[in-house]
């Protein structure tokens, strides 16, 4: 048999010319061999996919893993095999064999890791690491420019792997809050040079006549889905201190689905007022025209720019203008928390009323704004309970600083805007790293004070409607029983049947001394040991700062003493139930 060749005339150019007569030659040698050269054309074209890529994510709210997993699809369709992994179910050891890694990572709070992350970089940042002289790396880092630590998470990676020998094939991308557009554009030429090094080819070359990719379909932040609200009802007493209230929409037609534990994002509206009170202080009028803007500026200002939080170009350019002592002093010393404390309960309104004799041109006032987002809401219900429904408890946020009312962004348009029978932009969230057990015999133990007794709302309803038998223990609290305890009757009917196996409460000023989920942790520290040491998961929702700390050291504290060991084996036996996904945090 003759050996396939390429007429000269074919429309090749001398880099495709060798790989195509090479992979001919190869299937000749097949037959020659006695190989059955009639193969599949999928088949040779899976015999060249021998390049892997892993792509390891970090996230938070599930926006690392969107993209971890849309690139890991991009990866395949060129001819990688690509591996998704969450960073921490990584080991050093696994890692260090890696070829060619690409991270995508988000930054948590003030520069944290985001939880699935925080294992994975603690044995990165160790100084036993191994190191990486044969891994070649790309880093992609989500994050939002409104934090001073801007994608601090991607940073530290990106930084740490060079320092450990690996080399980068294509500089880190810092994607802020829009971030889809960036990391695709980035991911389009990492590709290429991941294939080219690990080949010596480059057969990722660009299509002189790409065709177009086909737009991504479905309900998302940039197409919201209108959705019917059914109720909008408080769950606090007359007399609370707060304003807790439960949402129930319709998913009508949209075809969405979600999971308990999942999240639903919220296209709010900037309140009214503040709007009004911005155009007159601009000395504008609401139908004033801003340039490079195909909208008046009242209309700009209600749904297209955050005008609740100042960004830091409105601050900076702010401070330069009002000649206002104490900003320009907390700027010039670059005090991070200083700032942080000046700001806390100022809107962009606060700032350009520093100086009552600042003057500010509304196309710049415009230019130095943030566009305004989606707010993210634990879902509260179970599909399996609520057919076509996604219920949400939100805690309305409103304060008075300098004499004037201050309101929450989305919480308040929920509450004061969204009646039942007003439509409300939503799409879902998935949070895969947060879900019930699928061992229904499986204990759990949720910690879940105030508003984050949302999604363990929604895992008791889901384990009731899977006739799930393992133990369910829930600690709940707020400041008093008789204004604030949400969902009282349904918790109540849960544990009379014997449901809800038990249930702890701490209404932190019902008496002299505040007593806190955490608390009643210690209390009952010997029970809840015992009960992960039966295969027991540990859930946490709620606070960041404060709360999922303070719990945290309390679980530390219950290992320590009934599991008799020492701080550094209970901190090892707490990172093993992070490891193993028995403890998910659900925290903001």
């Amino acid at each position: 048999m003759k050996i396939p060749f390429i007429p000269d005339d074919a429309p090749f150019s001398g880099d495709q010319r060798s790989y195509i007569s090479g992979f001919l030659a190869g299937l000749h040698s097949r037959t020659a061999f006695g190989h059955d050269a009639n193969v599949p054309a999928t088949a040779a074209l899976e015999a060249q996919q021998t390049t892997q890529l892993n792509i390891l994510y970090g996230t938070q709210t599930g926006n690392a893993e969107a993209v971890a997993q849309d690139t890991a699809k991009r990866a395949q369709s060129q001819g990688f095999k690509a591996i998704v992994a969450a960073m921490d179910d990584v080991t050093m050891d696994a890692f260090n064999a890696m070829e060619r890694v690409l991270v995508v990572v988000s930054t948590y709070g003030e520069g944290e890791m985001p939880d699935n992350g925080e294992l994975f970089w603690e044995a990165l940042a160790a100084s036993d690491a191994p190191k990486l002289n044969g891994m070649q790396f790309g880093v992609i880092a989500l994050g939002d420019t409104g934090y001073d630590e801007f994608c601090q998470a991607g940073k530290l990676i990106d930084t740490r792997l060079e320092q450990l020998g690996a080399k980068r094939l294509l500089a880190r991308v810092d994607c802020d809050i829009d971030y889809e557009e960036p990391a695709e554009q980035w991911v389009t030429m990492f590709l290429p040079l991941a294939n080219e090094r690990a080949t010596g080819v480059n057969e990722a070359s660009p299509d002189p006549n790409p065709e177009p990719e086909p737009k991504k379909t479905g309900w998302n932040r940039k197409n919201p889905y209108a959705a019917k609200i059914i109720i909008n009802s408080s769950l606090s007493g007359p007399q609370s201190a707060k304003d807790i209230r439960h949402y129930e929409l319709s998913l009508g037609d949209s075809g969405l689905s979600y999971e308990a534990g999942d999240a639903l994002g919220v296209m709010p509206v900037n309140g009214l007022p503040l709007v009004d009170d911005i155009i007159r202080r601009l000395g504008a009028k609401a139908d004033t025209a801003v340039t490079g803007q195909d909208l008046p500026l009242s209309a700009l200002l209600e749904k297209k720019f955050e005008i609740s939080t100042p960004s830091r170009d409105l601050i900076r350019e702010i401070e330069r203008r009002a000649e206002h002592a104490e900003l320009s002093n907390i700027v010039a010393n670059g005090d991070k928390e200083a700032l942080n404390a000046f700001m806390w309960g100022r809107d962009s309104l606060d700032l350009l009323n520093l100086n009552p004799k600042l003057a500010f041109d509304p196309d710049l006032f415009v230019s130095l704004l943030k566009p305004l987002q989606h707010r993210a809401y634990s879902i509260s219900s179970s599909p399996k309970a609520h057919v076509n429904e996604v219920h949400m408890t939100i805690a309305s946020v409103r304060w008075t600083n300098d004499g004037r009312l201050h309101n929450g962004v989305c919480s308040t348009y929920l509450a004061d805007r969204c009646q039942a029978g007003v439509d409300a932009g939503i799409f879902v969230l998935p949070n895969k790293a947060f879900r019930v057990p699928s061992d229904d015999n499986a204990p759990i133990i949720m910690v879940g004070p105030g508003t984050g007794i949302a999604p363990f709302r929604a895992f008791l309803e889901e384990r009731q409607a899977r006739g799930a038998r393992g133990t369910n223990w829930l600690f709940f609290g707020d400041q008093h029983r008789a204004t604030d305890y949400i969902y009282s009757e349904q918790l109540g009917r849960m544990s009379k049947d014997g449901f809800l196996t038990r249930l702890d409460l701490a209404f932190s000023r019902d008496q002299a001394k505040k007593i806190y989920v955490q608390h009643r942790m210690i209390e009952k520290g010997k029970d809840l040991f015992a009960l992960l040491e039966d295969g027991g998961h540990f859930y946490v929702c709620g606070d960041a700062m404060r709360m999922a700390k303070d719990v945290e050291a309390a679980l530390h504290q219950i290992v320590e003493k009934h599991g008799r060991m020492t701080q550094s084996a209970a901190s090892d036996y707490v990172n093993r139930l992070k490891r193993e996904k028995r403890y998910l945090r659900d925290v903001y």
